[in-house]
């Protein structure tokens, strides 16, 4: 029987692109189902983060350029300044998925304001990406300034609130485990192997992550 696993993410929290590529190469070959869902840290109209700021300049220092660099990945602290909110940029995944681009999407919008420091914030940015994917731009664009899927966007975000209780991400619900934060791919492939056995739903913390009042 095919794994089934949600992985609740936001676009600028680094851990969720970090913890993508052990991620990755651990269900890589095996049965399994995953499905990228959205979780907003800083929803508007509360403050987003500012790059040039101590708390971000800290937390990049001490723990996400000496993960990424030990695990091979070019990131960057973007200077977007403050840092975009991502409502517009899921509702652009629920295009996406619709059209059969989830992942790619997903990675192309994490990568690309993680490592290009492209404003993900903006729908002309956004729409650029889309095309980029082989999504119908023109489609994609008015379904971003229409707000189309603005109101199926509202309710992931409070089944993830209110139902599964995300409360930092990244956080995957594997089976009937949820494991909060970066695993190596050793720790992933032991998880989706102890799922072959199931059991009610477990939680692993301590792993970095971000959550409503920081990383």
């Amino acid at each position: 029987m095919t794994l089934k696993i949600k992985v609740y993410s936001d676009y600028v929290c680094p851990f969720c692109l970090i913890a993508k590529k052990p991620f990755d190469e651990a269900i890589k070959g095996k049965d399994v189902e995953a499905e990228w869902m959205p979780y907003e840290l800083r929803p508007y109209p509360n403050e987003t983060l500012k790059p040039e700021e101590t708390y971000l300049q800290s937390i990049w220092k001490q723990s996400v350029y000496p993960m990424a660099k030990e695990m091979g990945m070019s990131m960057v602290l973007p200077k977007i300044s403050p840092q975009p909110y991502t409502h517009l940029a899921f509702e652009g995944y629920q295009y996406a998925k619709e059209n059969g681009k989830a992942i790619e999407y997903n990675e192309r919008i994490l990568s690309a304001f993680f490592q290009e420091e492209q404003n993900i914030g903006e729908i002309e940015v956004l729409t650029k990406l889309a095309i980029e994917l082989g999504l119908n731009g023109e489609e994609f664009n008015k379904a971003l300034k229409t707000r189309k899927y603005k109101e199926k966007h509202q309710q992931e975000l409070k089944k993830a609130i209110n139902e599964v209780n995300i409360q930092a991400v990244p956080t995957f619900i594997i089976g009937n485990q949820m494991v909060a934060g970066v695993r190596s791919k050793e720790e992933f492939e032991e998880i989706i192997n102890q799922e072959l056995k199931p059991t009610s739903l477990q939680f692993f913390g301590e792993g970095m992550s971000c959550g409503i009042d920081g990383c």
